[in-house]
């Protein structure tokens, strides 16, 4: 059986976006024997111009049967004067397909559209705020490399496109040849760290990689204190000092980042492991489930126990 694929794209779209998804069925359909059927595809069709300027060939907008829709992001998204003939048409198709996917900002494409409206979605860390401003109704877990709703799929920025096809490719072929695939492209077949955006922002410890050697020190010990003058003495700074230079260097507050690795820690244990809710929430450093159970709310509009129902579903 062969899947027939729809890549969407627009002017401005984001190359990897689009190539790295293409890459991965195209690795895909080789390993089982003719499995996908890719097709391009752009409103006008012909030559679309991405953000890098490198081009390439669509097809115009139709009404060919497709299994599939991945809709790219890029910075072209912001346009959505431009875009309105791009978004009716996934709009109207989406009732036609199997499913739909977004990768990094063409989550815009899709919630624009309406079809987003009351679901669980992701799109790239950075956007988040904007994209919770512009669409209250959209259900954002800001820290997925990809959510799934049903047969509507998105995911976060960029490279994490790969992430998304690679599951796409084990729903339709198995674990074997998803598993193959990534071996190809040389990725995780799945990511460690629980499927979170956080370590790739937090990893950065800073534009310049000032507050790395912190972050590092911290993780290891996320069941201690860690409040600003831990933090601020470990760096060899003033309190008052680091916390203006932390913040400006990654756009957290201290207190923030030092949370934030600790739902990453507790979120990874408490969907890989069977250890007592309680005993995750002292490690993580939280102190006590009911604190760590509000801190997931807010970030991941879930607590806990839903969390580890959903990761073995």
């Amino acid at each position: 059986m062969t899947r027939t694929l729809g890549v969407v794209v627009f002017p401005d779209f984001q190359l990897l976006d689009a190539t790295g998804p293409i890459s991965a069925f195209e690795i895909a359909s080789r390993m089982t024997g003719g499995g996908y059927r890719i097709e391009l595809l752009a409103h006008g069709g012909g030559e679309v111009a991405s953000s890098s300027g490198v081009r390439l060939v669509a097809r115009d907008l139709d009404e060919a049967a497709y299994d599939t829709l991945l809709v790219a992001g890029g910075i072209g998204c912001d346009r959505f004067a431009t875009l309105g003939p791009t978004v009716d048409w996934i709009r109207r198709r989406a009732g036609d397909v199997r499913r739909v996917a977004s990768i990094c900002s063409g989550a815009y494409l899709l919630a624009e559209g309406g079809l987003l409206d009351g679901l669980r979605a992701t799109t790239h860390w950075s956007r988040t705020d904007d994209f919770q401003r512009r669409f209250p109704k959209v259900r954002l877990e800001p820290d997925r490399i990809f959510v799934r709703e049903g047969e509507l799929w998105s995911s976060a920025g960029i490279t994490a496109g790969i992430d998304l096809a690679l599951a796409l490719i084990e729903a339709d072929h198995g674990v074997e040849v998803a598993r193959r695939t990534a071996q190809q492209l040389v990725v995780h077949h799945r990511r460690p760290g629980g499927q979170s955006q956080f370590s790739a922002l937090l990893d950065m410890g800073g534009v310049n990689g000032r507050f790395a050697e912190l972050m590092d020190w911290v993780r290891e010990r996320l069941a201690d204190r860690l409040n600003v003058e831990t933090l601020a003495d470990r760096a060899a700074m003033s309190p008052r000092h680091f916390a203006r230079a932390f913040a400006a260097e990654t756009g957290l507050t201290p207190a923030k980042a030092v949370e934030r690795l600790r739902l990453e820690a507790a979120r990874l244990r408490v969907e890989t492991t069977h250890e007592p809710i309680d005993r995750v929430a002292e490690a993580a450093g939280f102190g006590d489930p009911e604190r760590m159970r509000r801190a997931f709310l807010r970030a991941f509009g879930q607590p806990p126990q839903a969390l580890r129902r959903a990761a073995r579903a």
